[in-house]
């Protein structure tokens, strides 16, 4: 997806921030306007995360609405909602970050699931880093109770991974 928003912001850096700064954080372009789901968010908010002024973002949004393909994906993106990962330990959770040798591996996922549910862990959360977004993506999943510090070799020898932490 990231490859197709960002073959059109080609020759305007400027504006490609700004849309790097909306898909990050899954806001919706429709118009003349930036939302959060249904709340607003006004254009100079998002000028001073993406480090650009106020009128860049407004440009950024006409071009948005006078391409159709920009168009399809601003007006639909969503966040992908909360995370647990910030709060894991207040609740007594247990986080399992993974990196990966190849993001676009196979397998790291599913069997990571696996080995923690033979451990009797239950998954309460599995977060995955897009490649085209992150420079370094990462697997993270939240269990319902801390991670013993056994299953850290096991979870090093699946196919692909090539860094676990463990928090």
């Amino acid at each position: 997806m990231w490859s197709n928003i960002k073959k059109y912001f080609e020759e305007y850096p400027e504006r490609l921030k700004v849309a790097r700064v909306l898909v990050e954080n899954g806001l919706s372009a429709n118009g003349n306007k930036i939302c959060l789901n249904q709340i607003e968010i006004p254009p100079v908010r998002i000028a001073r995360v993406a480090g650009v002024d106020r009128r860049t973002v407004n440009e950024t949004l006409r071009m948005i609405q006078a391409n159709r393909e920009l168009r399809l994906i601003f007006e639909e993106i969503r966040p992908a909602g909360h995370s647990l990962k910030e709060i894991a330990k207040h609740l007594n959770l247990g986080v399992v970050e993974i990196t990966p040798v190849d993001a676009k591996g196979l397998g790291i996922l599913a069997n990571s699931a696996m080995l923690l549910t033979k451990a009797g862990l239950s998954i309460r959360q599995a977060i995955v880093d897009d490649p085209e977004l992150s420079p370094e993506p990462k697997l993270t999943l939240i269990v319902e109770k801390k991670i013993p510090g056994e299953l850290i070799p096991e979870l090093l020898k699946i196919s692909g991974v090539a860094k676990v932490s463990v928090y």
